[in-house]
């Protein structure tokens, strides 16, 4: 489902929207407003945009998003927990070193998106898809990704160690080096994803794949 978009949005500032523990915000316009490096609690977002707006280092735990966009705008380092994004889009942001801990996603789109380092640890996911995103080395230990669809994406080094992957789809995506490759048990991959991704599985299970001359065989 896609968020439910307001008719109009009142516009957001600094002065008199700036996170505090407990605050409630609906139907606000954040446009290239410094929100960084801020600490709350139980803060709630509904049906607001945030266009050109910096988020990074910020800290929030038991925050809510819903209805929300999220467009050009920096959440590098911004570290929750405890948290939900429900009916959000996500489009163009910096998330380089992002931590959503033990929290819950449904109904998300991320695209085109830098998620590097990326960690979503013991959270859940329920119709969410990442669409042209850069996860190279992105943790989703104990996540449950069950019907996720990662396409065109770089998933290089990303770690899937205790995951649950049932119905995750993986079309078009870079899976070179990841962990916890014997997690994508119920997966569903791509035909042409399926030679980098052989490699890893065949290094887990402790299996040396070389050419008929005996030397190890060209991973690319």
């Amino acid at each position: 489902m896609e968020p439910r978009r307001p008719a109009s949005l009142e516009a957001a500032t600094v002065a008199d929207h700036d996170l505090d523990h407990e605050a409630s915000f609906r139907r606000l316009d954040f446009l290239d407003l410094d929100l960084s490096d801020r600490s709350a609690d139980a803060v709630e977002f509904e049906q607001c945009r945030f266009r050109g707006t910096n988020l990074s280092g910020t800290r929030l735990d038991a925050a809510r998003f819903a209805d929300c966009l999220v467009e050009s705008s920096n959440l590098a380092n911004l570290r929750v927990e405890r948290s939900a994004l429900l009916r959000v889009g996500i489009a163009t942001a910096r998330m380089t070193g992002v931590h959503w801990i033990n929290g819950s996603l449904r109904d998300v789109m991320f695209s085109q998106c830098r998620l590097d380092l990326s960690s979503f640890r013991f959270t859940d996911f329920h119709a969410v898809t990442f669409e042209g995103c850069n996860l190279a080395r992105a943790d989703f230990q104990n996540a449950d990704l069950s019907g996720v669809r990662f396409t065109d994406c770089d998933l290089t080094g990303a770690q899937f160690s205790q995951a649950k992957l049932t119905g995750t789809r993986f079309a078009n995506c870079s899976l070179a080096g990841i962990g916890g490759v014997t997690s994508l048990a119920g997966a569903i991959v791509a035909r042409q994803d399926l030679i980098a991704l052989s490699y890893t599985l065949a290094g887990a299970l402790g299996i040396r794949i070389e050419d008929e001359d005996g030397e190890p065989a060209d991973r690319r």
